[in-house]
C-alpha cells in the first residue's frame, strides 16, 4: 500500500531523513480530526465506511507548525550519507549502502572513539587493508554534519517517490 507525504505548516517536508511519511490510514485519521489539509489525492483510490467515503490523501500539510530537532543522529547510514557513499581512502563511489563499511580513522584498539570525528565511509578492501593501523589518513577529515548537510546530500541521491506529486514538495 502507499504512504502519504507529510509537510510541515511551512509547506516543506517535516523530515527528509527519513522522508516524512505516514500510512494512508493515519492520513485519513488526521483528516477526520482536522489536523491536516490535503494538498494532493491519489486519483483512483477511494475508501469508504457505511456512511462516509473519501479519496486517499497523497500529500498533507499539518495545520500547526512542528518544530524540528536540529541535532543529527549518529548512525551508519548518516555517516555514509555525510560522505556521499564515497570511500574516503580510494575515492570510489560505492553502490548505495551495499558495499559501504565504517572505518575508525584511529582504531578502537589504539584508543579511537566511535563518533563523527573518527568514523568514515570505506569500501571493504580499503577497510581490510587499513586494519587497525593508524594510516593511511582519509582524503577528507571526518566531521559532525548538520541536518542541512545531510539533507543536501540526500537530495543528490534518488529518493523513492510513491506519488508523482511528491517531487513538487521535496525540492
Amino acid at each position: 500500500m502507499a504512504d502519504t507525504l507529510v509537510l510541515n505548516a511551512d509547506a516543506k517536508p517535516y523530515s527528509i531523513l527519513p522522508l516524512s511519511t505516514i500510512s494512508w490510514q493515519e492520513s485519513i485519521k488526521f483528516l477526520v480530526l482536522e489536523r491536516v489539509t490535503v494538498l494532493e489525492w491519489y486519483d483512483d483510490w477511494i475508501v469508504s465506511s457505511q456512511n462516509w467515503e473519501t479519496r486517499v490523501p497523497a500529500v498533507v500539510m499539518v495545520k500547526n507548525y512542528i518544530r524540528k530537532n536540529a541535532s543529527v543522529r549518529f548512525t551508519k547510514y548518516n555517516i555514509f550519507l555525510r560522505d556521499q557513499f564515497v570511500c574516503q581512502y580510494c575515492d570510489s563511489q560505492l553502490p548505495h549502502r551495499t558495499k559501504c563499511t565504517v572505518d575508525h580513522v584511529v582504531p578502537i584498539s589504539k584508543g579511537g572513539r566511535t563518533n563523527w570525528q573518527n568514523c568514515v565511509t570505506a569500501c571493504g578492501p580499503c577497510n581490510v587493508e587499513k586494519g587497525d593501523k593508524l594510516g593511511p589518513r582519509p582524503r577528507r577529515q571526518p566531521y559532525k554534519p548538520t541536518y542541512y548537510d545531510l539533507v543536501k546530500n540526500k537530495e543528490l541521491l534518488n529518493l523513492k517517490l510513491k506519488h508523482n506529486s511528491w517531487i513538487n514538495y521535496i525540492r
